[in-house]
């Protein structure tokens, strides 16, 4: 059906009686504004509408700010937490002088990122499908005042629970530490939650593949299906407004921080990518683990420019408090068959259409059009610059010789080092003009400012390690 008389037909369905429009910004929020259905005409479905662009962080100077939002009616969908009938629609970013896109667009820069893949004749599709992860508590409580620092999480999961008194008796079963990976009910307290959530993701047009409990207490995953690379990051978009939203009607906080426990694994987005032309999957051949030489190029790419990815697909300084030892965190750069301690890790599947590539290292504090986008480009400057990613290792890389494993390059320790690394390791994503220069400066300032905030900012546990020195 024609995008626009969906868009008709959704509305006089539905009796709606506001349009939310939405947009990505540069750090990866959902913004939006709401009108009235009975001002939408023509020349906003097709001219777009006005916003103030300075007021996004990341966004252009107040003397430039203007820009036009215009609706992918493709994407019109009824929000299903509004009292109001509400139709939700995605926009993208244009230039209102020139009609170009907006060169800080994520959606934009994702969209160019498909259309480069196209001009290469390497492939005509790339196909997504991230795992998100998430906490949820009870409650939280958080203060960063220059003389009050602190934060508290309550989840009746945590094992510290387990002699508290209750109303009607404290009933056990506590998940331990890290024992919670698909743990069943009573122990999985959020089961029906988890699944609302999931009937809500489904009707906002997003396939749902599998929920279940994750390994920390409070900590779960939806895993959505695979979808093309603009696409899959607008599921992922929705999948977070309904984690949370849900979350919220439960009396609970959902959060996407990769890591607000210390002691017990963190959050991450397992990326799963193919590429394909027409009905022929790329990544299939005869190769290690059935794979083609142009998939293992591809995680040449993705390993080699990794430092310089971490800048987006781990993009907060928290991020580097998951990306450590000892918690299934892959931080060593290497790739492997079955093996989740490889930052690049190849499922298993016999049919040749289900050959990819699962990169372990993301986490869902990245902005999916930009992670998404940054590391198809890395692939793809992998088969098409022939990089070798070296030999497969199959060990668990956890348990390998300090000697062998000081051979094995890491990602970054910190978001400082890869905002470096991505300022000195830039021109493969430029090319095809997918990212500028313009772009990566703007979001390497945006970022530098969270690094020097954190750093300029004493910590809570300098206290008792510090206060009595």
């Amino acid at each position: 059906m024609d995008p626009l008389k969906r868009l008709l037909k959704l509305i006089k369905d539905n009796d709606v009686e506001e349009i939310d429009f939405r947009f990505t910004d540069m750090d990866g929020n959902l913004k939006h504004m709401t009108y009235d259905v009975a001002i939408i005409d023509s020349d906003i479905m097709t001219k777009g509408l006005m916003i103030d662009g300075s007021s996004s962080r990341g966004g252009k100077a107040i003397n430039e700010s203007d820009m036009t939002l215009m609706p992918d009616p493709t994407t019109a969908q009824v929000d299903p937490f509004l009292s109001v009938p509400t139709l939700t629609i995605i926009c993208n970013i244009f230039e209102p002088v020139t009609g170009e896109r907006y060169n800080r667009d994520p959606r934009g820069i994702a969209e160019k990122a498909e259309t480069y893949l196209r001009s290469t004749g390497l492939a005509d599709t790339v196909y997504v499908g991230p795992e998100p992860e998430f906490f949820v508590f009870d409650g939280v409580k958080y203060q960063a005042d220059p003389y009050n620092t602190g934060f508290k999480l309550v989840s009746a999961e945590q094992p510290i629970n387990g002699n508290k008194a209750s109303e009607g008796g404290n009933l056990g079963h506590r998940i331990q530490t890290t024992a919670g990976y698909m743990s069943t009910p009573p122990q999985d307290s959020s089961q029906e939650m988890r699944s609302e959530m999931s009937a809500h993701i489904r009707s906002m047009g997003v396939t749902v593949e599998k929920h279940h409990h994750e390994v920390a207490p409070a900590q779960h995953e939806i895993s959505i299906k695979y979808n093309t690379l603009v696409r899959s990051a607008d599921d992922v978009q929705i999948l977070k407004y309904c984690v949370r939203n849900v979350a919220e009607r439960y009396g609970k906080t959902a959060t996407f921080m990769p890591k607000p426990v210390i002691g017990v694994n963190g959050s991450g987005m397992h990326v799963h990518m193919s590429l394909w032309n027409g009905d022929k999957p790329i990544f299939a051949g005869d190769e290690y683990a059935g794979l083609s030489e142009s998939c293992l190029y591809y995680i040449g790419g993705i390993i080699k420019h990794a430092n310089a990815l971490n800048a987006f697909t781990n993009p907060s300084t928290n991020s580097y408090k998951r990306l450590v030892p000892g918690y299934e965190a892959p931080v060593l750069l290497a790739y492997s068959a079955r093996n989740r301690s490889a930052a690049c890790r190849i499922p298993f599947g016999s049919n040749p259409k289900a050959k990819r590539v699962e990169v372990r290292f993301p986490d869902p504090a990245a902005n999916p059009y930009l992670a998404f986008a940054a590391i198809q480009m890395a692939g793809l400057d992998g088969i098409l610059n022939k990089i070798d990613p070296g030999p497969a290792i199959d060990k668990d890389l956890y348990e390998l010789p300090l000697c062998e494993k000081a051979k094995i390059p890491t990602v970054c320790g910190s978001l400082s080092e890869a905002l470096d690394s991505l300022n000195n390791d830039r021109a493969f994503l430029k090319v095809g003009g997918v990212f500028d220069d313009d772009f990566i400066d703007s979001y390497i300032n945006l970022k530098m400012e969270e690094v020097t905030l954190l750093k300029t900012t004493p910590h809570p546990v300098e206290f008792p390690m510090y206060y009595s020195v």
